[in-house]
């Protein structure tokens, strides 16, 4: 009965130290699944880069220099001297009006003048022998200052009938012909300076104290693949209280031709540039009643880290004080992530 009765209590020990084993890795089993996984989340990793602080705008080509041909005196056209859409320089002849009646009339003024000059020396030399008075040569001397300014007038208006480039550059499609009367009023032709030419775009007030002249600005054109250049020379003082912007111009060099007046351009200028700058998507920041923060981990956990901020763009903004280079910064669920929350990084791109 011993033997039987210590078989028994052997057992009994030996199925209870299994139950208890059995029971406490379950207990370890249970604890383990039920431990918090960490947290998927994407990030990026803050790494120094060049940072380029742009201003985008629109505007138009405009023609350095630009004028319509018109004629300062009526009359008939003798001749045209300009091929339509050539280039003419400047002084160039471009149209002759008829000068005939003018001519004639200088030819008429001419003679006036020289009986005048005649009557003025006879009665010099007849003031010196008392056989005039002063009077009477001074009346002379007057009719001839008024036949020398009629003369100068009219030479004056004889000049006017023609008409030439005042500036180097090209000619557009003339409006007249020739034999036809002209007035001072109808439009011979336009004609434009187009090397350099000019681009004219409007920039927000907020940026008016960081617009200078001799900034280089970047612009292309449609039906282009090139990237233009340019500097700024003149800079509007006043802006516009519609559009709580100011107008600048830039200069270009067009030798080529391939910028037209009129053309609409898309600009950029680079107000400042930041060789080793921290930048981070605009995503990652939270508004904070102590300022901007960000998540940032460390040791797999989540991590409160306060900013000091810099430039902004259209998607990221520059960081000045607050993370260091190549710390891994938290992009998403940022609403859900608490101090020290284990997370686990989906790195989504080097910034």
């Amino acid at each position: 009965m011993d033997s039987i009765f210590r078989i028994t209590a052997i057992i009994s020990l030996v199925f209870f130290i299994f139950i208890s084993s059995a029971c406490r890795q379950k207990k370890q089993e249970t604890a383990q699944s039920s431990a918090p996984r960490p947290t998927e989340v994407n990030a990026v990793v803050a790494v120094p880069r060049m940072l380029e602080n742009n201003i985008f705008s629109t505007g138009s080509i405009l023609a350095n220099e630009e004028v319509e041909i018109r004629a300062e005196v009526p009359g008939r056209v003798m001749s045209i001297n300009f091929q339509e859409g050539a280039v003419v320089r400047k002084g160039e002849l471009l149209v002759k009006i008829n000068d005939n009646e003018l001519q004639a009339e200088l030819k008429k003024l001419l003679l006036d003048e020289k009986l005048s000059q005649d009557d003025v020396y006879r009665k010099e030399k007849l003031l010196e022998l008392k056989a005039v008075s002063q009077e009477e040569l001074d009346i002379s001397r007057s009719q001839l200052g008024v036949i020398q300014a009629q003369i100068e007038l009219v030479r004056a208006r004889l000049e006017k009938t023609g008409i030439y480039a005042p500036f180097s550059g090209r000619i557009g499609l003339r409006y007249i012909s020739p034999g036809g009367y002209i007035s001072s009023s109808m439009l011979i032709a336009r004609m434009q300076q187009t090397d350099p030419i000019k681009i004219e775009f409007n920039v927000p007030e907020k940026y008016i104290t960081g617009i200078k002249t001799g900034m280089e600005v970047s612009f292309s054109v449609a039906g282009s693949d090139s990237l233009f250049t340019g500097l700024i020379y003149a800079i509007e003082p006043r802006i516009d209280p519609s559009t709580r912007a100011f107008t600048v111009r830039a200069r270009c060099q067009n030798s080529g031709g391939i910028l037209t007046p009129g053309a609409f351009a898309k600009v950029n200028i680079i107000l400042e540039k930041v060789p080793d700058a921290l930048v981070l998507p605009s995503d990652a920041f939270i508004p904070d009643i102590r300022g901007e923060k960000v998540f940032v981990i460390r040791n797999g956990k989540a991590v409160t880290a306060y900013v000091t901020t810099g430039i902004r763009t259209e998607s990221e903004v520059q960081i000045i004080e607050g993370i260091n280079p190549m710390d891994t910064v938290i992009l998403t669920g940022l609403l859900q992530i608490r101090e020290q929350m284990s997370v686990r990084p989906r790195i989504a791109g080097i910034n």
